[in-house]
C-alpha cells in the first residue's frame, strides 16, 4: 500500500516529512487536514481516531501511523541516498538556525550532534522570512538554504506546491 501522509501545506512538521518522501523516492498519498477551517481539522472525530495527539503530520505506513514527525523512520527505508547525504553534509548548520530562531540572544550556535528532525532548516527560515526575521546576520544559513531549496525534494515539497495550497500562495 501506499503510505498516506496527512499534513497541512503550511506546516513545518509537514513540511519536513515530504521533504524526507522526497529525498527516499517514496511515492505517498496526501490527505490534507485544514488546522483553520471548521475549528481545526485535525480535533474531528475522524483524525483524531487516527491520530489522537490531533496534531500533523500523521504518516501512516505499513498499516503503522506514526503521529510525529519521526523523520527516523524514514532513514529505515529504502537505500541510503540524498537524506544521508543532507545529514552528513548539510545538516551542521541546521542545529544553529534552530537555535538562532529559539534563542532571544539570537546568537549563532553550531550543534554537535546532528540528527533527522534537522531538517528544519528550509521551513524554519521560511516561517522567519514570512514573519520578516532579519536573517542577513546570518550569510551561512542563507547560503544552505538556497542550495537547499534547488534540490527537486526540497522544490516539490514546498508549501506552496502542496494539493492544499489556497490559489493565492500557489507558485
Amino acid at each position: 500500500l501506499q503510505p498516506i501522509l496527512y499534513s497541512y501545506f503550511r506546516s513545518s512538521c509537514s513540511w519536513r516529512v515530504r521533504i524526507a518522501l522526497a529525498l527516499k523516492n517514496i511515492d505517498y498519498e496526501i490527505v490534507a487536514i485544514n488546522l483553520i477551517k471548521d475549528g481545526g481539522q485535525q480535533f474531528s472525530k475522524e483524525f483524531q481516531a487516527l491520530n489522537p495527539m490531533k496534531q500533523v503530520p500523521a504518516l501512516k505506513i505499513d498499516g503503522i501511523t506514526l503521529s510525529q514527525s519521526n523523520l527516523s523512520v524514514l532513514n529505515q527505508v529504502g537505500k541510503e541516498n540524498q537524506l544521508t547525504w543532507a545529514q552528513r553534509v548539510i545538516a551542521p548548520g541546521f542545529n544553529a538556525l534552530e537555535q538562532i530562531l529559539q534563542s532571544t540572544a539570537g546568537k549563532y550556535c553550531m550543534g554537535d550532534e546532528v540528527s533527522m528532525a534537522d531538517l528544519c532548516l528550509v521551513p524554519q527560515v521560511a516561517n522567519a522570512e514570512r514573519y520578516k526575521v532579519d536573517l542577513s546576520p546570518y550569510p551561512t544559513i542563507s547560503r544552505i538554504n538556497k542550495s537547499l531549496l534547488a534540490l527537486e525534494a526540497f522544490q516539490v515539497s514546498h508549501p506552496s506546491r502542496q494539493p492544499d495550497t489556497p490559489p493565492e500562495l500557489r507558485a
